[in-house]
């Protein structure tokens, strides 16, 4: 949502002779964003665009770009579209880009023809740090993977792709080096330096930074594979398979290990321009440090009282190594303690409270709880979380401004390249407008119906949150096409990390490959369906059409269970889910009865609301490691009709103009 709109009367047309002028200063990039514009507009409307001799939009950018996207852009833009033209003003190529995407969110089909409403809008981010992060250590993600999703970043206006490289799983990039790193410690999946480069260059043309994380001192055990002089205890060592948090770390007082650092972060620096390198150093183990007798007579030695000093130490060495190959370091929470310089950038995993504390100190932050994608919740959960939220309303004038913004997580235990689109989108759309969007803005409803259409829009992208999802169903189907289950499949929610790992055991060489995996985090179906029921409950006769909807949902999922059960009973990764069906089908039988009670306006006897809300509670509890969504609409309609005055006029025949009992 931007932050001033205006809608008039009429509308520009959108058709084969669309056409962008470019007034004042012509650069390579903005030439660039103008040609994708015009195959954007292509895809959308499915229009050969031929051109014509007259500008459809005209776009006045007096500025050059910079060399590479920077913190301080001036992201803003202007917007006038009127039935003659659309006139985008913007002082750089960035504020161009994203009033290239609103222009194109705002095409939609008309009556005869593609059209744009009139209107104008005057734009600007809240926040200048959007970022998304993107782990492929735990699960590695092939250079298209990556493209496909900064595509949408740029629709979405995120600005930062933060790219977490190494983990105790999978050191990620190839170094020329020390290339024993991502020669025994990738399993052959691993981005060489030509590859980096290219994903540099592919998200700088869509005005997006690159921030690359080497996780240390902990999570590195896939270093120790080829270089174990590194680390604090004694290998042998090999490349992590399962997931956790795990004891290998760097021994931190040796200098060899800075020497070996200052070597490797100058190589990898040199692959990203960025002003900003993420040195990870969360969830240090520190087993390894207190009873390694070299390590303790360090601590001595150098005055260090304990291990929080120890990491405290190594912080400040790396953070003048990265100074040394002009970076400025960023760090989750753990590295925040005395003796940094206040250029570092701390991102908040543990809280609201941890990012105040650090501005209050004096250091900038970005904002990533509440942001965790691979906790499966709800994009409503994600929008209500505000990087100036509740604990820093005290921060005053000279504070609040170094919260920067945030970040959306995606860690990727249990993601892969097949299913990574469906857990980014579209819920990370519903972040990128925390980020951007006005505080003020916070209709949930209303994002939800914005959301809808975003997600559809996004498929012209190329991401395949719901071409992924077709072609997972029909694998677990046995390759042919199975509106069953479709029908289940829709009906219910994969659940995130918490759960899955408390479920059974996984390791990267556990196939993601069962109706979880397929899921979607959040089920559409039952999001419409739930709207549908509430303007049911509030007046049935008013949307009868509304009440027939859900009906036929309900009897839908009634009979399910039968036309499911042949495909069940012969496929072993479907076996699990029968009994989520059977209890989709029981849900549908008690969302039944309960609309006839709503239409008769007469009160469920007791005993009957007692044991459907008990079969109900026992249904909606994880089975599989999904969760019946199915549940929750039929819950609130018995909820609404057990209670004594909540049919008072409600009955079908009770409003005028509703048929007769």
């Amino acid at each position: 949502m931007p932050q001033s709109v205006s809608v008039g009367e009429g509308k520009l047309v959108i058709d084969s002779s669309f056409t962008v002028s470019a007034n004042g200063h012509s650069e390579p990039e903005l030439q660039v964003a103008v040609a994708r514009l015009v195959s954007q507009v292509g895809r959308q409307t499915g229009i050969p665009i031929q051109g014509g001799p007259h500008p459809t939009l005209i776009i006045d950018c007096p500025c050059a770009a910079p060399g590479y996207p920077s913190l301080d852009d001036d992201e803003s833009y202007t917007l006038d579209v009127t039935p003659e033209a659309a006139h985008l003003s913007a002082h750089s190529v960035m504020g161009v880009r994203h009033g290239i995407q609103t222009f194109s969110q705002l095409i939609a089909p008309g009556a005869q023809s593609f059209f744009v409403p009139t209107v104008h809008i005057e734009d600007r981010p809240r926040f200048p740090w959007r970022g998304l992060m993107l782990d492929v250590s735990r699960h590695w993600m092939p250079p298209q993977v990556i493209r496909r999703n900064l595509d949408a970043m740029a629709a979405v206006k995120f600005n930062v792709f933060h790219w977490h490289l190494s983990d105790d799983q999978g050191f990620r990039v190839e170094s020329k080096l020390f290339p024993k790193l991502h020669e025994l410690g990738s399993d052959g999946h691993f981005y060489t330096q030509d590859e980096i480069r290219a994903v540099v260059a592919y998200a700088r043309e869509r005005g997006i930074r690159v921030v690359p994380e080497f996780d240390i001192p902990g999570h590195t055990t896939a270093w120790f594979v080829g270089y174990p002089e590194l680390a604090a205890g004694a290998g042998p060592f090999q490349i992590e398979r399962n997931w956790g948090i795990f004891e290998p770390t760097l021994d931190i007082s040796r200098e060899q290990v800075y020497t070996f650092l200052d070597a490797l972060l100058g190589e990898m620096a040199a692959l990203f321009p960025d002003p900003y390198f993420h040195i990870g150093g969360d969830e240090v183990v520190d087993r390894e440090w207190r009873e390694n007798p070299a390590i303790q007579a360090f601590e001595r030695n150098q005055g260090i009282p304990d291990s929080a000093g120890l990491h405290a130490y190594f912080n400040r060495r790396v953070q003048q190594l990265l100074a040394k190959h002009g970076k400025k370091m960023v760090g989750w929470d753990e590295v925040l303690a005395p003796g940094l310089t206040n250029d570092v950038v701390i991102q908040s995993w543990r809280g609201q409270k941890s990012l105040r504390d650090a501005a209050l100190k004096g250091y900038r932050g970005i904002l990533s709880f509440g942001y965790y994608l691979d906790h499966v919740r709800p994009a409503a959960f994600h929008y209500a979380v505000d990087p100036l939220g509740a604990e820093a309303k005290e921060l005053d004038s000279q504070h609040a401004p170094l919260i920067l913004g945030g970040e959306a997580c995606m860690w990727t235990e249990y993601v892969t390249e097949d299913t990574v689109d469906s857990r980014l989108w579209p819920r990370a759309a519903a972040i990128a407008e925390r980020l951007w969007s006005s505080a003020s803005v916070n209709d949930t409803s209303d994002m939800y119906r914005r959301l809808e259409s975003i997600s559809r829009w996004l498929d012209g992208f190329g991401v395949q949150h719901h071409s992924g999802y077709d072609r997972m169903l029909e694998r677990l189907a046995g390759d042919r096409p199975a509106p069953a289950l479709r029908v289940l499949a829709d009906a219910v929610e994969a659940v995130g990390i918490d759960t899955r790992q408390e479920a059974r055991h996984y390791s990267s060489f556990i196939p993601l490959n069962r109706l979880v995996d397929a899921a979607r985090p959040e089920s559409e179906t039952v999001h419409e369906l739930s709207e549908l029921l509430d303007r049911s409950i509030s007046d049935p006769a008013r949307h009868q059409s509304d009440l027939e909807r859900v009906r036929a949902a309900f009897s839908q999922w009634q009979a399910n269970v039968g036309l499911l059960k042949p495909i069940i009973e012969n496929n072993f990764l479907l076996a699990e889910a029968a009994q989520i069906s059977e209890n989709l089908s029981k849900t549908g039988t008690i969302g039944l009865r309960g609309l006839r009670f709503l239409e008769s306006g007469q009160r469920p006897p007791s005993d009957w609301t007692t044991t459907a809300q008990k079969e109900l509670n026992e249904m909606e509890q994880p089975h599989a490691e999904v969760v019946l969504a199915a549940v929750r609409p039929v819950k609130t309609l018995i909820e609404v009709i057990s209670q004594p005055a909540s049919l008072s006029g409600r009955a079908t025949g009770n409003h005028a103009g509703g048929r007769d009992k």
